[in-house]
């Protein structure tokens, strides 16, 4: 089965950086697009970013402009570039498939917090 290992998450303060990095093993799907899902507390998971086999992004309003998401198909891995973090950032980030929606086996998110 597909798996998805995140990292890269931490405490920043607001205008601060994070790069997020998301492996994936198992499957090959992840190449066609792939998303970055914001879950906080009481909240359902939210698309915040997607990359499709074509290189296409989409960012949710509230991102654009601040976040940069890529992939490496050579190293089966997702990437978030966020930068001039603001507290509404804070929240859990997973990635898992765009393109046909997310696969039900999600992975153990990183943890973004953004706080002064």
């Amino acid at each position: 089965q597909v798996q998805f290992v995140e990292s890269g998450g931490g405490l920043v303060q607001p205008g601060g950086s994070l790069r997020l990095s998301c492996a994936v093993s198992g499957s090959i799907e992840w190449v066609f697009g792939m998303g970055w899902y914001r879950q906080v507390p009481g909240k359902q998971r939210l698309l915040v970013a997607s990359v499709t086999y074509r290189d296409e992004t989409y960012y949710v309003d509230s991102v654009k402009g601040r976040f940069t998401v890529s992939r490496d198909n050579a190293k089966n891995m997702v990437y978030l570039q966020m930068d001039n973090l603001i507290p509404a950032d804070t929240g859990v980030y997973y990635c898992n498939r765009f393109i046909g929606g997310p696969v039900p086996n999600w992975g153990q998110g990183t943890q973004v917090t953004v706080s002064s």
